[in-house]
């Protein structure tokens, strides 16, 4: 049986949303999800089930009745011969990997932090760089889901092929997620090299660097000419990760804490931070190391920020940067944080904003006290010139009416929504706004 209904705000892990549902429900089982949206579509009041609060806008948010996934976790099924693992969707990215690893299994791909529940990280299209997939949605094989009649599911690519393309990035507007089936593949090792790089030479080899590795992932600081590029590439030699005494001291100490107290100096004395920044890019060296996949692609963020991202098509990503850096050297801003640029190759998921195109992602980052309407409303027109595509987790204004041309499969979607959902039980203001 399901907790008892309790009232209570919410508020995601940037402090960039809020919201106080009528009641929120903790259920422990699909069956007990499915009775929430039965009861909550006969007294009329909307469901949304959040995750970790990881997403930046107001995605998960209700004034209906809130879901708390924290009891829907854990590995349900592995199957070796088709390489597929199933986990229930409160279950996190750190928790999968963990239990994986002692599988000897792993993802193809993934992001660069894991408390993200699974279920938020699908829907909004969380993705990693390069591979032969980069979305988490683009490994799914089949979803779990209980749709606007409190009906549940389970869709993949052979049963109802448009429900799950669609729900593969659904943003919780089909039904509430309840299980995954993921790809998986033998645990493998990666090895990470990190090296610093002129703005110039990213520009020119970006491509080059592409091809040529299985995964980059590259960072410019702002008010510089530097940047610090990362590259991953499977091998078979043993791992080799880095001391720990070394890895504390760069990965905890120096980019979290000492960042953490650069950052707030930044935001009381912005004109400091042109200073330091070119300052602290000079320090940058090279390192390499191997270790577990998923330990190399994840790295600690414990520093609280606000984020604006965008999928360009890949042939316009570098021009769009350059655009970027002109923007900011004329405009006044202070940036302490890095422009973070990444690469993927194009996808299945309807919605997902690499969906049909090779794409280039530009993530544009300010901490957590800082005003981001005037850098982020700055660069986004121009991101917008280039057919640009927003992150669906993260900050931005776009709405229905000019997001519906960048995507082909923007009607097949509203299609596949008002079959599972004509009556909007699964609608917020959010929804409202991006999908109509």
């Amino acid at each position: 049986m399901q907790s008892p209904g309790t009232p209570g705000t919410w508020t995601n892990w940037a402090g960039t949303a809020t919201s106080t549902p009528a009641r929120t429900l903790a259920p422990r089982a699909p069956d007990e999800v499915a009775e929430a949206v039965r009861a909550a579509a006969t007294e009329g009041l909307t469901v949304r089930m959040r995750g970790s609060g990881h997403s930046f806008t107001t995605v998960s948010m209700t004034e209906g009745v809130g879901l708390e996934p924290t009891s829907l976790t854990g590995v349900v099924d592995v199957d070796r011969d088709a390489m597929t693992v199933t986990a229930l969707a409160g279950t996190t990215l750190r928790t999968l990997n963990a239990a994986l690893a002692g599988l000897g299994l792993a993802l193809h791909n993934m992001g660069d932090v894991d408390p993200q529940t699974l279920a938020g990280a699908v829907s909004t299209g969380t993705h990693g760089t390069g591979g032969v997939t980069s979305s988490l949605a683009g490994q799914l094989e089949a979803i779990q889901l209980v749709t606007g009649d409190g009906e549940p599911h389970t869709v993949s690519r052979t049963e109802d092929a448009e429900l799950f393309h669609a729900a593969q990035v659904g943003l919780g507007a089909l039904g509430v997620l309840t299980a995954l089936t993921f790809r998986v593949e033998p645990a493998f090792t990666l090895a990470a090299l990190e090296e610093p790089m002129t703005f110039e030479d990213l520009l020119d080899r970006h491509e080059e660097l592409v091809a040529k590795h299985h995964h980059v992932d590259a960072y410019w600081f702002p008010h510089t000419d530097r940047c610090l590029v990362k590259t991953n590439d499977r091998t078979l030699d043993p791992a080799e990760p880095l001391p720990q005494l070394r890895a504390y001291v760069e990965d905890e100490l120096l980019s979290n804490t000492l960042f953490g107290i650069v950052d707030r100096l930044g935001t009381r004395w912005p004109g400091a931070i042109p200073t330091v920044n070119k300052l602290s890019s000079r320090g940058w060296s090279r390192r390499s190391y191997s270790d577990a996949s998923s330990r190399v692609f994840v790295s600690p963020r414990r520093v609280v920020f606000r984020e604006m991202e965008y999928s360009l098509p890949r042939e316009a990503g570098m021009e769009a940067l350059r655009e970027a850096r002109a923007l900011i050297d004329r405009s006044g801003w202070k940036v302490a944080w890095p422009v973070e640029i990444r690469a993927t190759p194009p996808d299945d998921a309807w919605l997902s904003t690499t969906s049909g195109r090779s794409s280039t992602y530009l993530a544009f980052h300010v901490g957590r006290d800082v005003d981001h309407h005037p850098y982020f409303g700055g660069i986004e027109p121009m991101l917008r010139s280039y057919d640009g595509r927003p992150h669906w987790g993260k900050l931005h204004t776009r709405t229905a009416e000019d997001l519906a041309p960048a995507y082909e499969h923007w009607a097949d979607f509203g299609r596949v929504r008002d079959r599972v959902d004509p009556h909007r039980v699964f609608a917020n203001a959010y929804l409202d706004r991006v999908l109509g």
